[in-house]
């Protein structure tokens, strides 16, 4: 026990990286989860990783102090990272909403509080369901442990005024638009088709109140089109995950100064 005292230090700063990283990670930053269990959770893997990277004797002085703060910052930079990925499947559910009608009946979201579009909902649901379908939880866990491959724990600085750490994290967002497109095209794509087909039925059928007739039809068609690609979204959805642990991955070496 003597032996462990004097890297105790060592202990709270990696305790704070992995509470950090557990407020903003998908999965276990949700209010389903516990919070006796978010900390007890983060407190065990923390002693795990504490005996796997065998840290230095740190002292407790000003030095000490830069360093909690950059611990914070690493895990919620990592974390953040993760969940931006991850919503890109509710900005395509919300970009189906829009064109559905939709758009006016969000829902809350009791995994973290806030409104969500209904397909974004769905979608995220099934997402979720994906990611942890293929232990893509403990990926995450191990991205948290590997970190420290990248930013040593007595690394008291973050290269956070490079201009390759802002224009990759534009990127990995610009990256996010772009694939909640891809899920929403087929959708949006055919609903487009949809009203364009009833501005024309509108123009020559005056007497046809499109308005009453429209919003069937739009939902009909964007259910069976839902229907016919969800497979190509759940393939979309895999390569997001494959896309979130790279971008992980990337941004803790730019953070680490080696890359």
């Amino acid at each position: 026990m003597n032996e462990l005292l004097p890297k105790f230090p060592a202990f709270l700063l990696i305790l704070v990286r992995v509470t950090s990283f557990f407020v903003m990670m998908p999965l276990f930053s949700y209010r389903t989860v516990p919070t006796a269990h978010k900390v007890g959770l983060g407190f065990f893997l923390s002693w795990l990783i504490f005996y796997a990277i065998q840290p230095p004797v740190l002292e407790i002085n000003g030095l000490y102090f830069l360093l909690i703060i950059k611990e914070a910052l690493v895990g919620l930079l990592i974390g953040f990272t993760a969940y931006m990925i991850l919503s890109a499947i509710q900005i395509a559910g919300g970009l189906i909403d829009f064109q559905m009608g939709f758009a006016i009946a969000n829902v809350i979201d009791p995994q973290t509080g806030a409104q969500s579009p209904l397909m974004g909902q769905y979608l995220y649901t099934f997402g979720l369901l994906f990611l942890l379908s293929f232990n893509g939880h403990h990926l995450l866990i191990d991205g948290i442990y590997n970190s420290y491959r990248f930013i040593p724990i007595d690394q008291a600085w973050l290269p956070l005024g490079k201009s390759n750490v802002a224009l990759y994290f534009v990127r990995s967002f610009s990256s996010m638009f772009v694939v909640a497109f891809q899920m929403s095209a087929p959708v949006v794509g055919s609903l487009f088709l949809v009203d364009v087909a009833l501005g024309i039925v509108a123009r020559t059928v005056p007497q046809l109140n499109i308005f009453v007739v429209g919003l069937p039809v739009k939902l009909i068609v964007s259910f069976l089109v839902i229907v016919a690609v969800m497979g190509v979204m759940l393939t979309l959805v895999s390569h997001l995950t494959e896309t979130m642990l790279v971008t992980m991955r990337d941004m803790m070496q730019l953070l680490g100064g080696s890359k």
